[in-house]
């Protein structure tokens, strides 16, 4: 194994892509798949101002990757990390509306408490299962770690998660940008709500192996942000938000494996980095539109 991988790093990007598709099959599938739904998801949790619950469900979900690690090491039989991250995501998100029924002026403080309770949970679960060493790799992500059986469990989930957007796209919408509107047309908006946080919950689940617990909100939220300064509807703020993505995943995986670097990180880089070229090039498009005279006013 130690061979393998010291083999795979000695050569550039382009052989290792030929000598080895598989690998590098699974881990662009899985990118492309990422590169699309981040922001998909990420534009409804922006406009729903849910932006804490990501980290929450990620910082939860760790705890079940290291549940699923413990029980594998107890009875000597593999449990997948994704599956039983998936599984915790979804009870964090029980607990959470568990919470928000005792704090009703104050719902968000379930987030911080739900995701101090992940946190304390990773660490116990940790020690147990004696894996630190593997740590980093659910921290900040690798994508090159994705394996056939993960990438299964991947596009089944995601084929979900699209039917689930498919079906209720209309009903999502209006929820987003009118919750009064969508009560007086018949939405349950606290289901369709709750349906919402677990989509979301089985995404990050799936792709903390891919951009890291500390890193999967950036994911969703740069790129829409960076959309957002040029993007003149939802539709098409989605659209640009996308190609953003895409474009910081690809050239993040070569410069991932060019510079034996964390995946994850150099994916939010280059998302933070379009948005700051993004705004740069707004800042110069306003300041040439801005009439002589609005200056000499000012």
């Amino acid at each position: 194994m130690i061979a393998f991988i010291s083999s795979f790093l000695d050569i550039s990007f382009f052989e290792a892509l030929t000598k080895y598709p598989e690998l590098f099959l699974n881990a662009l599938i899985a990118g492309i798949i990422i590169g699309i739904v981040a922001p998909l998801i990420g534009s409804i949790i922006i406009v729903r101002r849910l932006s804490l619950i990501a980290d929450t469900l990620s910082h939860f979900s760790l705890a079940g990757v290291y549940f699923g690690v413990l029980l594998s090491n107890m009875f000597d039989f593999k449990i997948s990390p994704i599956f039983m991250a998936v599984v915790f995501s979804i009870l964090c998100t029980i607990i959470m509306e568990f919470l928000s029924g005792f704090f009703k002026n104050y719902k968000e403080l379930s987030m911080p408490i739900v995701m101090s309770f992940g946190t304390a949970l990773s660490g116990i679960f940790i020690a147990l299962s004696k894996s630190s060493t593997a740590l980093n790799g659910y921290l900040f992500g690798s994508i090159f770690t994705v394996s056939t059986t993960d990438l299964m469990i991947i596009l089944s989930l995601t084929a979900l998660i699209f039917i689930f957007i498919a079906i209720f796209y209309r009903k999502i919408i209006t929820l987003c940008f009118d919750e009064t509107q969508a009560k007086i047309s018949g939405i349950k908006t606290k289901v369709l709500q709750y349906f919402i946080t677990i989509v979301l919950a089985i995404f990050i689940s799936l792709f903390i192996k891919i951009v890291g617990v500390l890193l999967i909100s950036s994911l969703m939220i740069i790129p829409v942000s960076a959309s957002m300064l040029i993007g003149r509807s939802y539709k098409q703020t989605c659209i640009i938000s996308i190609i953003i993505s895409e474009l910081a995943i690809l050239l993040g995986i070569y410069l991932s494996y060019t510079f034996s670097l964390p995946t994850g990180s150099l994916i939010v880089l280059l998302s933070i980095a379009f948005m700051i070229v993004i705004m740069i090039i707004r800042y110069i498009v306003r300041g040439k539109k801005r009439k002589p005279e609005d200056i000499n006013n000012e």
